[in-house]
């Protein structure tokens, strides 16, 4: 697809969470981790306004700044991926075939940041890339085993400003849109 087609994005092909090695979200891990089924990763910008009003009317707003809410619902339950947005740690115990693996969190454990990139094949060619530098989970973090029907983690959070101190975006970028004339893989 020439780069000026407009792209026609179908599904969601892949979602992929990348942690942050640092409290600060400077660095990124050498590797992402692949959100299994993904489902729905969806991003809303907002921003809170400050009114000013005088004269008996408005006469001007400020933004406090843009922040990104988002969503990620998933099929089937990877234990690495909820720790890199859930915090907590993940062992493994035992030898084949009695391993154990065990996704622990405590009351102490923090949210971490990461990064989120999600991927849909463009129907007139390429794909396209969502990319959130800075999110962490503020909202909740839903799992429900019901009879009859599969496990769909849900979480929610905010995106913030990149501070990604060398090979990423520059200082303070709050999202992009990738679009790839040839569709390229999340890395």
């Amino acid at each position: 697809m020439p780069l000026n087609t407009i792209p026609l994005p179908y599904g969601l092909r892949d979602v992929k969470i990348t942690p942050y090695t640092d409290a600060t979200r400077t660095v990124l891990a050498g590797s992402s981790i692949d959100l299994p089924n993904a489902q729905t990763f969806t991003f809303t910008e907002t921003e809170d306004y400050e009114d000013l009003r005088g004269d008996d009317q408005l006469q001007t707003s400020h933004g406090k700044g843009p922040v990104a809410n988002w969503d990620l619902e998933n099929g089937g339950l990877s234990l690495e991926a909820y720790a890199a947005v859930a915090g907590g740690t993940v062992t493994t115990t035992g030898v084949t075939p009695n391993q154990i693996k065990t996704y622990r969190k405590g009351a102490l454990d923090i949210r971490p940041f990461f990064k989120v990139e999600g991927q849909a094949i463009s129907d007139s060619g390429g794909d396209v890339h969502g990319v959130l530098y800075a999110c962490r989970a503020t909202g909740d973090i839903k799992a429900e085993m019901k009879d009859g029907t599969f496990m769909i983690p849900a979480i929610s959070g905010k995106g913030f400003g990149s501070k990604i101190a060398a090979g990423g975006p520059p200082l303070n970028t709050l999202y992009d849109w990738v679009q790839n004339e040839t569709a390229v893989s999340i890395p």
